[in-house]
């Protein structure tokens, strides 16, 4: 008889295997990109609160949406604003100049954001912008 067989190393069907840190294989992280531009959708549009990006945002980026916030550029009735799509730039390493299209119904408005890795390797988002509708 040969060398005994090795067990193999599968999650049951329907479950993926984990990686060191108990994230499962297989299944992708979320972009910086992805989730400061659902955090700042959620807060322009009211259902979080602005004090939500705080650990989060960096220099005059917070001031930015504290204005921006205070006029809910992004409150709907009925429709819920959602991210239809996502682009950026990295100018430089720890940096990302991203932009998203943000859709409410027929509605769609457009919002720039920059992100900067800090010491502690935190992305925080330190500066915003949101453009008219369309």
């Amino acid at each position: 008889m040969g060398a005994p067989a090795q067990a193999a190393h599968r999650a049951p069907d329907g479950i993926a295997p984990m990686r060191p840190g108990g994230m499962p294989r297989g299944v992708p992280q979320p972009r910086p990109t992805d989730r400061f531009a659902e955090l700042l959708v959620a807060v322009l549009s009211g259902q979080r609160p602005v004090h939500a990006m705080l650990r989060h945002s960096a220099g005059q980026a917070y001031d930015e949406l504290i204005r921006l916030a205070e006029r809910g550029p992004l409150r709907t009735r009925g429709v819920r604003p959602v991210v239809r799509d996502i682009g950026w730039f990295v100018p430089r390493e720890g940096a990302i100049e991203a932009f998203a299209r943000i859709g409410a119904g027929d509605r769609l408005r457009a919002m720039a954001f920059r992100l900067e890795r800090g010491r502690d390797l935190r992305w925080r988002c330190t500066a915003v912008e949101l453009g008219g509708p369309r």
